[in-house]
């Protein structure tokens, strides 16, 4: 892969997570299925891109005030729950079986999506 399809893949999972459709999602995809990265690999990556972006959203939300600071501490509580957790996981199951859970996850949510209005 050259450095322009590495380029545009980061311009679409921010253009696409701006939106909340799950930017890393698509950064997952071309990263897996395109360049040939091993899951892991692709998350490691797919997490380090999401650092900078991150927090440039925090401060655009933040001068924008829409966090709702109430319900962001059990959300953080949560997520390091669900990191601490995860992280177990994936060294349990390995990369195989943890692309074969992500995209049936992927599958579902595309399901849930066409079967629901908004």
């Amino acid at each position: 892969m050259n450095d322009l399809s590495l380029v545009l893949a980061g311009i679409l999972a921010g253009a696409f997570g701006a939106m909340g459709l799950g930017g890393g999602s698509v950064l997952m995809l071309y990263l897996t299925v395109i360049c040939g990265e091993e899951q892991l690999k692709a998350q490691g990556i797919n997490l380090m891109f999401f650092i900078p972006i991150a927090l440039l959203a925090v401060i655009i939300f933040c001068v924008k005030k829409q966090i709702n600071y109430k319900k962001l501490i059990p959300i953080i509580i949560g997520g390091i729950f669900g990191v601490t957790l995860g992280w177990y996981l994936s060294g349990v199951l390995g990369s195989e079986y943890i692309s074969k859970i992500f995209g049936v996850l992927l599958i579902f949510l595309g399901i849930h999506e066409f079967m629901h209005k908004y």
